[in-house]
């Protein structure tokens, strides 16, 4: 995966082929999932200098952008109290969320969303009490 390159060298990754621009938010497959983005990042500056998504993404240029705003949690330290600005801990965004494209899967996927595994055969979702025998 590195090629010839030491461990002491950086290489940078190609470029990510046929990348999806639709901006049309894509539905999550399970709780907490963080929402995919749904458009090209490619040249984003997001690094410790500047990072390009929050001229879309932040409170204060939504309004402008139309861009959903980063989740109210991005605002947290890790003891739960609220900060003015985005937290660091929230700052490289690419840690959590990432673009999609228009690929066939490299490998098999068996992945079931809760909402299908908890479905019986005949449509109608299991209650938890049912689910407990």
């Amino acid at each position: 995966m590195r090629g010839p390159l030491g461990f002491e060298q950086t290489t940078q990754p190609p470029p990510l082929a046929n990348p999806d621009n639709s901006d049309i938010k894509r539905s999550r497959n399970y709780a907490m999932q963080p929402p995919v983005i749904p458009h090209k990042i490619e040249g984003y500056q997001l690094d410790k200098n500047a990072n390009r998504c929050m001229m879309c993404h932040a409170r204060t240029r939504t309004q402008e952008s139309q861009a959903p705003m980063i989740s109210v949690t991005h605002f947290m330290d890790r003891d739960g109290n609220f900060l003015a600005e985005v937290s660091p801990r929230r700052y490289f965004c690419m840690q959590c969320h990432v673009p999609q494209a228009g690929l066939n899967p490299l490998v098999g996927n068996t992945f079931t969303d809760v909402d299908s595994m908890l479905k019986k055969t005949d449509g109608k979702q299991e209650t938890p009490a049912a689910r407990k025998k």
